[in-house]
């Protein structure tokens, strides 16, 4: 500073014009007079105007470039920004605690502090980002689906399991009952989803009271005794492109899930077996609490191996699904929901099972959009009864009775000869009338032309 004394002192900006020094700064005010009295000390050169900061002159849409580049930066370099926030965040702890110069050299606690807090946040900020862009418990069914996508028709090669899945190991068990259902295939041949739905009682569900999976038998029974057990049947119909090992073990294959909608690659083995499942479309727990209990044992151990009640279907939607009916639970993809409720009251229908008053109307709801939906009818079910045909009435011929031989006819009597004409004689019509013989006739007795006055053959008229 200088110790110039206020005074007009030549305006260093510009030339011609003096301006007022107060002591301590420059003032606006202007003076075109000749100058004061010059005087020995100068006071320092005017000022320009404050300069700003450098970050104020960016426009707008560079700050926003910036930000961007740093979020990107920031996501890019995470786990690096992670790691410097981590060691500033151990270095201000030992400095506040020890109280003694590190080597980032902190002036002072309170900057030590500063930097502590500032890499908590950073440490925090850039672990969720590291924790986000890499899971650490990615799963097998998310590393599936680009398998599947990379190619239409995968062929998985079946790798070795120590431990395989449950059902994989599962022995195969014959079916030593007689597979059989409540009604046979009449109750759904040809018939739509909503009719058969208007047969089906509607009940409340009752207690789950005794219900256990071995009621329904073993699980996968070789019901229908073609030498495969019932899950490798259903994987052998769901799966497309599927591998075999054998004539009945099925080790690979890709399922189109009808519930997701999504392509699920299948390959056998621990970890992986378990992706796929085989889904009971009328779930058992459901089936106990709707008319099962009464059912014999062959026909619950048909209903839990009937694959009209079976799906191969994805382990996540399976297990959303659980036991749930259809006032619960439809699948995801809302283009097979027709076809799910379809398949219910099939099984429903054809093991003599009720729905809920819930149930029902959903199902109902579903079908308003494919009321012309018809309903698949199990491989189990008797045939359906040949229709019993009236026979038509027998109309006996009208047959024309024989003639009856003709009688002889009887031959014409021969009139009985007249009795012998008496004679009689009357004098007049008085005696004729007297007699009672009146009117005479010409060919009776007794009459005369004399009597018959007026000669018409009759006398004494």
């Amino acid at each position: 500073m200088t110790n110039a004394t206020p005074g007009w002192y030549p305006d260093t900006e510009t030339p011609g014009r003096l301006r007022w020094w107060d002591g301590r700064q420059w003032t606006n005010d202007f003076t075109p007079l000749p100058p004061a009295p010059t005087v020995t000390t100068a006071p320092p050169p005017a000022a320009p105007g404050a300069a700003r900061p450098w970050f104020s002159r960016v426009p707008m849409w560079g700050r926003i470039v910036a930000g961007l580049v740093l979020l990107v930066a920031l996501w890019l370099l995470a786990p690096f920004v992670a790691m410097v926030a981590l060691v500033v965040l151990v270095t201000g702890i030992v400095s506040l605690a020890r109280n003694t110069p590190t080597w980032l050299r902190f002036r002072s606690r309170s900057s030590a502090a500063i930097w502590t807090v500032a890499a908590v946040v950073a440490f925090a900020v850039a672990g969720g980002i590291t924790g986000a862009t890499s899971p650490k418990h990615a799963t097998p069914v998310a590393q599936a689906v680009p398998a599947a996508a990379a190619s239409p028709t995968p062929s998985p090669t079946p790798t070795a399991s120590a431990t395989p899945f449950a059902d994989d190991q599962a022995a195969l068990a014959a079916f030593a009952g007689q597979p059989g259902t409540v009604a046979d295939a009449s109750a759904t041949t040809d018939k739509t989803a909503l009719s058969v739905l208007e047969n089906l009682a509607v009940k409340g569900r009752a207690p789950k009271t005794g219900y256990d999976r071995a009621q329904f038998g073993q699980r996968w029974l070789d019901v229908d005794r073609n030498g495969c057990d019932t899950r490798n049947d259903i994987l052998g119909r769901d799966l497309k492109d599927a591998v075999r090992s054998g004539t009945c073990r099925l080790t690979g294959g890709t399922l189109a899930d009808p519930y997701t909608g999504r392509s699920i690659a299948f390959v056998r083995g621990q970890g992986t077996s378990e992706l796929v499942q085989i889904d009971h479309v009328v779930a058992l727990s459901d089936a106990w609490q709707k008319g099962a209990q009464q059912l014999t044992a062959d026909q619950r151990a048909s209903f839990a191996n009937d694959p009209l009640n079976l799906l191969a279907v994805d382990r996540a939607a399976n297990a959303q699904k659980s036991d749930g009916d259809a006032a619960t639970w439809l699948p995801a993809q809302k283009s097979y929901r027709c076809t799910y409720v379809a398949a219910q009251i099939a099984v429903k229908a054809t093991y003599g099972l009720w729905v809920t008053e819930a149930e029902r109307d959903a199902m109902k709801g579903v079908l308003e959009a494919c009321p012309d939906q018809l309903v698949p009818t199990s491989a189990f079910a008797a045939p359906a009864p040949a229709p019993v045909v009236e026979p038509e009435p027998v109309v006996a011929p009208v047959v024309a009775p024989e003639p009856a031989p003709a009688q002889p006819q009887p031959a014409p009597a021969e009139p009985a000869p007249a009795p012998p004409a008496e004679d009689a004689y009357y004098a007049n019509c008085d005696a004729v009338r007297a007699a009672g013989k009146a009117p005479l006739y010409r060919d009776q007795p007794g009459y005369r032309s004399k009597l018959d006055r007026d000669n018409d053959g009759v006398a004494c008229e």
